[in-house]
C-alpha cells in the first residue's frame, strides 16, 4: 500500500501521532504534500536547517524543536485536518522537555484533529510515546516507479534498454533507494551511453558494504567448476527456473546443505546465483550481532527487508550451525534466541522472490526447528566425492594450474575437493611434483574421522543425495570387517 494511503487511512480514524520509517524524507513529504492538497488539509513541515515552514508560505519559522511541536495548535481549523511534519526528529528525543511537548500534542490532537507526523530513518520511540505513535514504513520504488526514473534519466531512446534487457536493469536497481536509483541510471549513461546492469550492481554492492550486514558476491563461477553434485545441480536449477507467474505458495524456498568440510557447498552457492542470472547476497549472522540493547535484533529485521528488497536473489548463510549456536539463549540472555526466531519467522513467511542456501557441518549443533518440513525445499547431503567426480576435480584443477596431467597422483580415497584442489596448487606454488606436494595435505577425513562417521551416519535416509536423484543411503561394511562388541553375556 502506498504510504499516502496508508496515512490517510490513519488520519481519518485519528491517530494523532504518526512514524514515518524512511530513508527518503523529501521524497515522503512530497508523497504527504500532495495528500494534503487533494484533502484540504493544513501541513507545516520542521527540519532543524529550514526551521518551520507552512505550505503556501515562503518565510521560515522558528528552528527551536520545542517551539515547533508546540506550533502544530496554529494548524487547527474547523473542518479538515492539521499536519506538522517533523523531519528526523528522532535526534531531538533525548530531551525530556520534548518528550514531554510531544505527548501533550498527540494526546491534544484527538480534540483539535491535529497530527504529528515524525520521518525517521529508524524507529527510536522513548516509553513514555510507545503507545502514542503508530509506525509506517514508507516502501522503496517498485519497479513501475524504477522504470519511470530510468526514463527520466534516458532521455534519448537507445540510452533506454527494452524488454528483457529492462527486467535486468530493473532486478539490478531493485531495493535501491529513488535517490540512489537515479545516481546508479545516470552513472550507467555517462560510462555506457545506455543504462546497463553492471554499473548498477556495482553501486550496490557498496550500498551493501555500507550497511555492514550483507555483502555481493561478484564470483564468476559457475557449474562446469563444480565436479560432480548433479542431482543438487537439478533440482536447484528446475526450482529457480519456474514460470513467474506462479503464486507464493508455489514457490521455490531454498535448500540446507549438510557435508564434509570441503566437498563444494560454499562454492556451489556462489556457482548457483551465477547460473540462474540472480545476485547471491551472503549473510554474516556474526556482523548482527551489537553491543546494545535491541541493536541484534534491530539489525536482523534490517538486514531481512534489505534482502527483500533486492529480490530476485540468492542467499547464503554459511556454516550456520556455527551462527546459531547460542540459540538456546542461555549464554547472551536471549539475545541469540531472539534473533534466531526471527530468522526462523521469516524462513517460514517471507513472500520474496529469495532462494536460500544455508550450508552446516555439524547437524547436532543446529535446533531441531530449523529443519523441519517447508522450512527448506530440501536437505541435501554432499559426501566424499566419489571416483568419477574425483577425476573431473583432478582434470579441472590440472587444468586450471597448468600440470602435467600425465604424472602419478596421490591416494586420494579420503580426499575432498578441496583437498584436491591443494595439492594442485601447491605443486604448482612449489614445482614440484603432485605426489611431494601430497605430503603436506592431511585430509579431514582423517583428522576428523569420528565426526565424518557420524555425520554420514546421521544423513542416512534423512537427508537428499547430492550425487543422485534419492535418499542419501551410506554401504554398510562387509559383515567380516566389523567389530565385534564384546558384552559380559559373552563370557
Amino acid at each position: 500500500m502506498k504510504l499516502s494511503d496508508s496515512l490517510l487511512e490513519y488520519v481519518r480514524a485519528c491517530f494523532t501521532g504518526i512514524w514515518i520509517q524512511t530513508h527518503e524524507p523529501d521524497d515522503a513529504l512530497a508523497e504527504i504534500g500532495g495528500l494534503c492538497r487533494e484533502q484540504g488539509w493544513n501541513l507545516a513541515t520542521w527540519d532543524i536547517d529550514r526551521g518551520l515552514r507552512v505550505a503556501g508560505s515562503t518565510e521560515n519559522g522558528a528552528a527551536d524543536p520545542l517551539a515547533a511541536v508546540r506550533a502544530i495548535g496554529a494548524l487547527a481549523q474547523a473542518e479538515g485536518a492539521g499536519i506538522l511534519a517533523l523531519a528526523n526528529f528522532h535526534r531531538f528525543l533525548g530531551s525530556a522537555e520534548i518528550v514531554q511537548a510531544v505527548q501533550h500534542q498527540v494526546l491534544a490532537g484527538k480534540q483539535t484533529r491535529t497530527f504529528l507526523v515524525i520521518l525517521s530513518p529508524i524507529v527510536q520511540l522513548h516509553t513514555e510515546l510507545e503507545k502514542l505513535f503508530v509506525v509506517l514504513q514508507h516502501d522503496l520504488p517498485s519497479r513501475d516507479q524504477l522504470r519511470e526514473i530510468a526514463g527520466g534519466v534516458a532521455t534519448e531512446s537507445e540510452e533506454l534498454p527494452t524488454g528483457g534487457d529492462l527486467d535486468r536493469v530493473l532486478d539490478a536497481a531493485s531495493g535501491l533507494t529513488r535517490y540512489e536509483a537515479e545516481n546508479a541510471f545516470a552513472l550507467a549513461l555517462v560510462r555506457h551511453g545506455r543504462i546497463e546492469p553492471s554499473t548498477i550492481w556495482q553501486l550496490k554492492s557498496q550500498t551493501l558494504l555500507k550497511t555492514g550486514l550483507l555483502s555481493l558476491h561478484h564470483g564468476q563461477g559457475s557449474f562446469a567448476q563444480l565436479g560432480g553434485l548433479d542431482a543438487l545441480k537439478a533440482f536447484c536449477l528446475r526450482a529457480l527456473r519456474q514460470p513467474a507467474s506462479r503464486s507464493n505458495s508455489c514457490r521455490a524456498r531454498g535448500v540446507l546443505l549438510l557435508g564434509v568440510p570441503g566437498t563444494g557447498k560454499s562454492a556451489f552457492c556462489k556457482a548457483l546465483g551465477h547460473e540462474t542470472g540472480r545476485p547471491t547476497l551472503v549473510l554474516d549472522v556474526g556482523s548482527l550481532m551489537g553491543s546494545l540493547v535491541g541493536q541484534t535484533e534491530e539489525r536482523t529485521r534490517q538486514a531481512l527487508k534489505i534482502v527483500d528488497a533486492m529480490q530476485p536473489a540468492v542467499l547464503m548463510i554459511d556454516e550456520v550451525e556455527k551462527a546459531l549456536s547460542g540459540a538456546s539463549g542461555q549464554s547472551d540472555s536471549g539475545v541469540s534466541a531472539r534473533m534466531f526466531g526471527s530468522l526462523l519467522s521469516w524462513l517460514n513467511d517471507h513472500e520474496s522472490d529469495v532462494f536460500v542456501v544455508c550450508t552446516a557441518n555439524d547437524v547436532t549443533r543446529l535446533p531441531p526447528e530449523f529443519s523441519r518440513a517447508e522450512r527448506f525445499d530440501g536437505i541435501f547431503f554432499l559426501d566424499l566425492p566419489g571416483e568419477a567426480q574425483k577425476q573431473a576435480i583432478w582434470q579441472q584443477y590440472l587444468d586450471q594450474f597448468a600440470l602435467d596431467p600425465q604424472q602419478a597422483r596421490p591416494d586420494d580415497a579420503q580426499w575432498t575437493g578441496a583437498e584436491i584442489r591443494s595439492c594442485c596448487r601447491l605443486a604448482a606454488l612449489l614445482d614440484v611434483p603432485l605426489l611431494q606436494a601430497a605430503r603436506n595435505v592431511v585430509p579431514v577425513a582423517a583428522t576428523s574421522a569420528d565426526s565424518v562417521e557420524r555425520l554420514r551416519s546421521w544423513a542416512s535416509g534423512r537427508c537428499l543425495d547430492a550425487e543422485r536423484a534419492g535418499a542419501y543411503g551410506r554401504a554398510q561394511p562387509p559383515a567380516a570387517s566389523r567389530r565385534r562388541v564384546h558384552r559380559p553375556s559373552d563370557n
